[in-house]
């Protein structure tokens, strides 16, 4: 029992020194940078979402070199090809003339894959990315190349631009774990940002917290996080809440909205909350963890209807209303 003890504190210990390394960079993002870590070490891809110059890209890049990571940037324009992203064959000629065909690694061969501006690629670059968010891979030439383990991908959108972009499908955004949303700073953050950043880079000066091999024992420590079966049974009640055919559909999710969560996203949640729990230094999930984790995982994996929509409701406004019902059936 002392040596899980000893275990899980080592674990929350780490957690909270990238947690602080990362607060450093981007300040005044506690919650965000929370719900970001989160997301890596339950092994999910995340979307993220905030105006130009916030700090989408420094908290990307904070975030590989205070994990010892290989940092991989996709910048994404209309004329970007799939062949940028995951690499392809090139001719090679020998001495005598021969000529082989050898794939050359694109910039998605890395452990953790910055895609900036996602969607101002093309829906066929785009979907270029989506063998390598579920499967770990690129198939070129009809041949299997295994992405770098670990693999995340982090893309980021900016929510006002609209002309020269193209909006996700949903089949691409139910491959992101969550999708977090960048705040626009307060006084007292902008303020501790000119201490920080005026003259240098805080992130050039950052230190690797964890090596590559503490972070893979750090999504395996998540995994060891327990569920019990009341947790999942409330965690299961949420996602049926969000379909509107469901015997546990809520009353709002069959007047507003078109297509509900899937069960990928009861993955996610779960997976999520093992880690969130570690960071709260428990062995076991609680209902409290689901909770704090329903936003981030379900904001981008409901669809309303178009008349919901034309009369001023949202996604995030429907959410909170099934959250609502759902918290307080389970108290």
């Amino acid at each position: 029992m002392t040596e899980k003890n000893d275990e899980l504190e080592s674990v929350m210990r780490d957690l909270h020194a990238l947690e602080t390394q990362l607060n450093r960079v981007l300040v005044g993002q506690q919650q965000l940078i929370r719900q970001l870590l989160i997301a890596v070490f339950a092994g999910g891809h995340v979307l993220l979402e905030g105006l130009p110059g916030l700090g989408k890209t420094q908290l990307a890049k904070a975030l590989a070199r205070s994990l010892g990571l290989d940092l991989g940037r996709v910048q994404c324009t209309p004329d970007l090809l799939p062949a940028d992203i995951t690499g392809s064959e090139i001719l090679l000629s020998d001495k005598a003339g021969t000529g082989t065909l050898q794939f050359r690694p694109g910039p998605v061969f890395a452990n953790l894959v910055l895609v900036d501006e996602i969607n101002r690629a093309t829906p066929r670059t785009q979907s270029a990315l989506l063998e390598a968010m579920q499967e770990r891979q690129v198939t070129c030439g009809g041949e299997r190349h295994v992405l770098p383990e670990p693999f995340w991908i982090i893309a980021t959108q900016n929510p006002i631009e609209l002309e020269g972009t193209y909006p996700l499908p949903e089949a691409q955004l139910d491959r992101f774990l969550c999708k977090l949303l960048l705040p626009y700073p307060e006084a007292g953050s902008l303020d501790a940002l000119l201490d920080t950043s005026l003259d240098q880079e805080p992130v050039d000066q950052l230190n690797a917290v964890c090596s590559v091999e503490r972070t893979r024992e750090l999504h395996r420590a998540a995994q060891q996080v327990l569920v019990a079966r009341d947790v999942r049974a409330g965690a299961i009640r949420l996602i049926l809440a969000t379909q509107k055919d469901s015997e546990y559909a809520s009353a709002t999710a069959r007047q507003h909205i078109r297509y509900g969560a899937s069960p990928r996203a009861l993955l996610s949640i779960i997976r999520a909350a093992r880690v969130r729990a570690l960071f709260e230094g428990r062995a076991h999930v609680a209902f409290e963890d689901i909770a704090a984790l329903a936003r981030p995982v379900l904001r981008h994996r409901i669809l309303l209807h178009t008349s919901s929509a034309l009369e001023g409701n949202t996604e995030r406004t429907v959410l909170e209303q099934i959250l609502e019902e759902w918290v307080q059936a389970n108290q």
